[in-house]
């Protein structure tokens, strides 16, 4: 099948008029292996379809394709490869909704409706950081303009066009012993390259703790508080090492996923390559700390469970499904209320309110982080036995 071929058959699934034989040749591009950039390529094109953009899809015709292409067999291919061009279409999708999200689950107890209602509007986060370097001078990084934003010991620290913190290490005998810290608030997220070539997604309410080079140093050793998914250079002469509340990540080269909120179970989540997990437990009244033996490797598509005094569990999950957000969506895979709206609460910087045990519902979906608040909790209204009530900043739910 040619790509012309292919832009007639998306053309015609985004308008609902492919026949029975088109759905069967376009279900099958979906699941073949070798279409995947093509495909990736049409979903991200269809902002300047304004052919397209006309037309609108009806809902249930969204969930038939999703869940269509969800229950097909994988035909041994990795996982990651039909996971990631299943949210590229739908992306896609949505944009022809004109919803900004979509969501793939069984409606339940439809004879008994329930109503969302929303005295006001919350929009959703956006990139935003403040980094404090090691001279304690603050750069909110949301004004600042694109290029150069300071240099410090040996380091020029500048901003890229696409908002990306980078660091370039001009004087290799400078800043071995400055610390600098990114931090972001509820409702903001960024990207930092650091001075080794590593990349950093900070998620909301994250920081991260990092030395200004690590040229002098023998570990390249990071602290993190929130959620942050690392991209890490590989350099087999110093490990990369990541110390989150209690437990300690040891990597040389690899992706990985790291959610460390405070009162939470600290959770790994291993893209690829491995990652060695060990509790770790301070030694003097300094700070420092030490690692333990009780440690263990993950594989991909594993994470780790860790809560202090608890130990460190480990179970098989779809490691992508717990990296969305850093493609701007938000993704649950039988997911309960109460860990959805944590999520919820730190993007929107809103306080949740429960007045019914709701927090065990379990929602499958996938949502835009783009949407606002109000069409966010719409879907997931959709998808389980919960309801919603919006007052300034705060998010009554019930059943």
């Amino acid at each position: 099948m040619d790509k012309l071929r292919l832009d007639y058959l998306f053309g015609r699934y985004l308008m609902q008029e492919l026949n029975d034989a088109e759905k069967a040749e376009w279900f099958d591009a979906l699941m073949g292996e070798m279409y995947d950039n093509d495909i990736n390529d049409l979903a991200q094109g269809v902002f300047e379809r304004n052919d397209l953009l006309k037309y609108k899809m009806e809902e249930t015709k969204v969930t038939d394709v999703l869940n269509y292409i969800l229950v097909q067999p994988q035909r041994n291919r990795p996982k990651t490869i039909s996971i990631r061009k299943f949210i590229a279409v739908a992306a896609a999708v949505v944009l022809v909704i004109g919803i900004g999200l979509f969501y793939y689950h069984p409606k339940v107890n439809q004879d008994q409706p329930r109503v969302a209602v929303y005295k006001n509007d919350v929009a959703p986060g956006k990139q935003g950081a403040t980094l404090t370097l090691a001279s304690g001078k603050k750069i909110r990084l949301t004004d600042a303009a694109d290029g150069e934003l300071a240099e410090e010991a040996g380091v020029v620290i500048s901003k890229s066009a696409n908002g990306q913190l980078v660091y370039e290490i001009k004087d290799t005998d400078a800043g071995a012993n400055k610390t600098n810290i990114l931090s972001t608030a509820r409702g903001e997220t960024y990207q930092i390259r650091l001075p080794d070539g590593s990349v950093v997604f900070l998620n909301a309410a994250s920081s991260l703790k990092y030395p200004a080079s690590f040229v002098k140093h023998l570990n390249r050793e990071v602290q993190l508080t929130g959620e942050g998914y690392f991209e890490v250079a590989k350099d087999k002469n110093r490990p990369f090492t990541v110390e989150s509340g209690g437990q300690k990540v040891e990597v040389l080269g690899t992706h990985f996923n790291i959610s460390a909120y405070q009162g939470e179970h600290i959770k790994t989540t291993l893209l690829e390559g491995s990652v060695r997990i060990a509790p770790v437990i301070p030694t003097d009244r300094k700070g420092a700390s030490r690692q333990t033996s009780n440690d263990i490797v993950l594989k991909p598509n594993q994470q780790s469970s860790f809560m202090e005094g608890s130990g460190i569990s480990v179970k098989e999950v779809d490691a992508i499904e717990f990296i969305s957000w850093t493609s701007n969506k938000f993704s649950f895979a039988s997911e309960e209320i109460g860990e959805i709206m944590k999520k919820i609460e730190r993007w929107y910087d809103v306080e949740i309110v429960y007045n019914d045990d709701v927090q065990r519902i379990k929602v499958t979906g996938s949502i835009s982080r783009f949407a606002n608040l109000s069409a966010l909790l719409s879907i997931l209204q959709k998808t389980g036995p919960v309801s919603f009530k919006v007052e300034g900043r705060k998010v009554f739910v019930s059943k």
